[in-house]
């Protein structure tokens, strides 16, 4: 894994992780598991806001680039700011998959996909569970 950027990287032992995530976000989080489709509890979000990660906070979507794709999981169009996550090639389970990461906590999100909405095309498939989501403050 290439850490050669500026972005400060969160250092935690696993214990720490296990402690800190529970066991169902510990093994999204930390072991590339994925929640059950349509279950998660961000999927039907719709208010205005930002969308962290659950491992460390950094901020990854904004929900106006977050769309309905019938996929079971929360889709976004792109990522607040490319800097933020990390995109890894996956071989897992016999298929070939771009994984996506929390580039400061290297925690995964899920995967991105190429058959989003134009004109950018692009389907961000990210588990609830890997993150948390805050209401914009309205005056």
């Amino acid at each position: 894994m290439n850490h050669d950027d500026a972005t400060p990287q969160v250092q935690k032992t696993e214990e720490e992780w296990k402690a800190e995530l529970g066991a169902d976000r510990y093994h999204i989080l930390r072991e590339a598991g994925t929640e059950a489709p349509f279950t998660g509890p961000l999927l039907n979000v719709s208010a205005d806001g930002t969308y962290t990660c659950g491992g460390c906070g950094q901020p990854l979507f904004q929900s106006d680039a977050k769309f309905e794709s019938h996929c079971g999981w929360p889709s976004f169009t792109q990522p607040q700011e490319q800097e933020n996550v990390r995109l890894l090639d996956d071989f897992s389970h016999g298929m070939h998959r771009t994984e996506v990461r929390c580039k400061r906590c290297d925690s995964h999100l899920g995967h991105v996909f190429n058959d989003g909405p134009t004109p950018l095309g692009t389907r961000y498939c990210i588990n609830s569970l890997s993150l948390e989501f805050s209401p914009s403050q309205r005056s």
